[in-house]
């Protein structure tokens, strides 16, 4: 979807509007009724706390929990590609991977065609810790989706599919996308 600038420089909301979302956002006062700016900001927020209790849980830096999240998601692969995805260099790439190694959360193996090239893996037992703490979110959001009706899946995708052509817009595309 594309979004022209007029859509993405929509006017600033009133100051006071904003002085009162900010202050919900950090005293997590109830958002006012009709307030939609104010609930899309609060998804990002819990989702950033959220996200920062499963490095907790798992003892993990953000690199560390963005490689786990990539391994698990792709499967086994290079370090190199694992640093494109993250917009990170090689060398920093392999400080976060010896992190990870060091406290078991993947494993280093031989590429199966290229023997110069390394494998890495999420081990076993942290993968099924990660999906221990996330399975019940997806679960739940599930739950959530399928309780919409057909009226509310369409305006709400269309909102959402708006929102991300926003966010698109404003950010350039990650390294090594094509886009």
């Amino acid at each position: 979807m594309e979004v022209n600038s007029a859509q993405a420089s929509s006017p600033a909301p009133p100051r006071s509007d904003r002085e009162d979302r900010t202050a919900a956002r950090r005293d997590g006062r109830p958002l006012p009724d009709g307030d939609l700016r104010a609930r899309v900001q609060q998804i990002a927020v819990r989702q950033q706390r959220f996200e920062r209790h499963l490095a907790a849980e798992l003892d993990v830096d953000r690199a560390g929990l963005e490689t786990m999240d990539y391994l698990i998601s792709v499967g086994p692969t290079t370090p190199t590609q694992i640093a494109q995805h993250l917009g990170i260099s090689t060398a920093a790439m392999t400080l976060v991977l010896n992190r990870l190694e060091t406290a078991g959360h993947i494993i280093r193996g031989p590429h199966p065609s290229d023997r110069r090239k390394l494998m890495i893996s999420a081990s076993d037992s942290s993968s099924g810790r990660a999906h221990d703490y996330v399975t019940p979110l997806i679960e739940d959001v599930e739950v959530l989706i399928e309780s919409l009706t057909d009226t509310d899946r369409a305006v709400i995708e269309s909102f959402l599919d708006r929102l991300i052509g926003i966010y698109d817009y404003a950010t350039p595309p990650p390294h090594g996308s094509g886009k």
